[in-house]
């Protein structure tokens, strides 16, 4: 029932100790969020950035990829949706979200060669 006075004196300097242990405990999760952090996280957020700024960027006669795989040429460009021409004479709109690539004008390759 009574905590012994060495129990009591031995529970009391455990504690401060108790801080530091959980800290070296938690050391290396901190440390993996952070390897994760600079190896995926960081990345990613890049590429969904440069992916973003480069549908913004769209303009008129620029080739486009769309999530679906469709190749096309766009034609007008609003603020949510894309007017792109699939074949001669067939124009879709597009929403700008399905972009999955964008192709400069002159980047395309010649026909047949």
């Amino acid at each position: 029932m009574f905590a012994s006075p060495a129990y009591a004196q031995a529970a009391g300097t455990a504690a401060p100790g108790g801080s530091t242990a959980m800290l070296v405990q938690f050391a290396p999760l901190i440390f993996i969020f952070v390897i994760f952090y600079f190896l995926m996280i960081r990345p990613q957020q890049k590429k969904m950035k440069e992916h973003r700024q480069a549908i913004d960027a769209v303009q008129k006669n620029d080739q486009i990829v769309t999530a679906g795989g469709l190749i096309a040429k766009v034609t007008r460009v609003d603020e949510h949706e894309v007017e792109a021409e699939i074949a001669p004479n067939v124009k879709v709109k597009i929403v700008k979200a399905t972009i999955a690539e964008v192709r400069s004008a002159g980047t395309g390759k010649p026909a047949n060669d």
